[in-house]
């Protein structure tokens, strides 16, 4: 049975009148907070009060936000997860993020509005930090950056354990600031990983133009964030918190809305990881080694006669990537021999970062990130982008050949290193 219609929350933090007329009362209800929430509507109503004057915004909120936003963008720069982690850690409390999801129950829209907004800056603040150092690290392009791609897409192989680490920070947070007036710093570090990081990157590929990572990171953010206020909004409501009138009507549009905007951007196209690997499809044929050259004998379709050959016969082999004997007598099959070149083959050996960015051109799009020790098929074939070699090679990735290119520094080659240069045409006339 909800308390009231009009909920008891405040634009900013002064005490209500409740207070004055049972303080004492009051005081044993947050002295026993911990054990049990009240039930009545008047200990539930001062409770709630209790939570959105914590989970209200301060001043501290943008100042973390400017120090988180600028580490994060150095960390992306310099592609370190230890940056990237001391980020997080000085990352501002999450406390506004309980404060939307207290509005949305107690249907306060002044409330929302001030906690939403308050949110909405400080990643506003983290996004224009990774902005910044996107456009310092045009600078110093070519770089390593398997960070940026990795916290700015979703796919099928990391979304279902990121999901489980969001589930348990989101619920952890909401108990914690509930049954407890110390703050919730840990779980507060994981919502900071799953909502600062990809708005970070997707600040730092728009102002360093790659392709891949901007507006990718600022959705999966949106996705981060539909799916905690989901979570966050049940677990108020196991918490035995009754919402308002307006509450409930409230909560029922934010709940719809959630989960509109994960069908639209996991269902209908939101380019994952996982899909950009499998749209992708090699436009050159492999080649495949074999033991034995291939004989393909062929008879003219009309035979008609003609002078013997003479004893001696001209023998012409030309040498390319496919080499054809052919031997000119009327009477006799013509015999074509095709001998297809050995592949090369070598190993992803990158020097920073752990791995290699797999393109689909020559600093392209990103189609994945090979680990130290990949296996790949190299072509005999590069191109030269701003004094950087690449190479086009073929790697196998569950069952599956993905074409692509990879800068020559970070492969070490298993077979003899291959002449990257204009095949040479060698044409023999032996006369037996």
């Amino acid at each position: 049975m909800p308390h009231s219609d009009e909920p008891i929350i405040p634009s900013d933090p002064t005490p209500p009148p409740l207070r004055d007329v049972n303080a004492a009362r009051g005081r044993r209800r947050r002295v026993t907070r911990r054990d049990s929430i009240p039930h009545d509507s008047v200990g539930q109503a001062a409770f709630i009060f209790d939570l959105s004057r914590r989970a209200y915004p301060s001043f501290e909120l943008f100042v973390f936000s400017l120090a988180c936003g600028a580490i994060l963008g150095l960390g992306y720069l310099l592609d370190s997860q230890a940056v990237l982690l001391l980020g997080l850690l000085v990352a501002p409390l999450m406390t506004p993020w309980v404060g939307i999801l207290l509005a949305i129950l107690t249907g306060s829209p002044r409330f929302l509005f001030e906690t939403f907004m308050a949110l909405f800056i400080s990643a506003f603040i983290v996004f224009l930090s990774g902005l910044l150092t996107g456009f310092a690290a045009r600078l110093i392009m070519p770089m390593t950056l398997t960070n940026v791609y990795t916290h700015s897409r979703l796919s099928v192989s990391t979304w279902f354990p990121e999901l489980a680490v969001l589930a348990i920070g989101a619920v952890t947070l909401v108990i914690s600031f509930a049954r407890s007036e110390n703050k919730p710093f840990l779980p507060s570090v994981v919502i900071a990983y799953a909502f600062y990081l990809p708005v970070s990157a997707g600040g730092f590929g728009l102002g360093s133009g790659l392709e891949g990572i901007w507006p990718q990171g600022v959705l999966v953010f949106v996705v981060h964030f539909a799916q905690a206020g989901i979570l966050g909004l049940l677990t108020l409501f196991i918490l035995r918190l009754r919402p308002s009138v307006r509450g409930i009507f409230l909560s029922v549009i934010a709940l719809a809305l959630f989960v509109w905007i994960l069908f639209i951007l996991m269902g209908s196209g939101f380019p994952s990881g996982a899909k950009r690997e499998a749209s992708v499809t090699p436009s050159v044929p492999a080649t495949q080694p074999s033991a034995l050259p291939s004989l393909t004998p062929s008879l003219p379709a009309t035979t008609t006669s003609s002078p013997r050959p003479s004893s001696t016969s001209t023998v012409s082999l030309t040498v390319s990537s496919t080499a054809e004997l052919t031997i000119p007598d009327t009477d006799t099959p013509t015999v074509t021999m095709t001998l297809e070149p050995a592949p090369i083959f070598g190993r992803v050996n990158a020097n920073a970062g752990g791995g290699a960015n797999l393109r689909e051109t020559p600093g392209g799009k990103l189609l994945k990130t090979l680990n130290n020790g990949t296996i790949v098929e190299v072509y005999p074939e590069f191109q030269v982008l701003n004094s950087v070699t690449w190479i086009r090679v073929i790697v196998t990735f569950n069952g599956q050949r993905i074409d692509g290119w990879l800068l020559e520094t970070t492969v070490t080659y298993a077979t003899p290193e291959p002449n990257f240069g204009t095949p040479s045409i060698t044409t023999a006339t032996p006369t037996p």
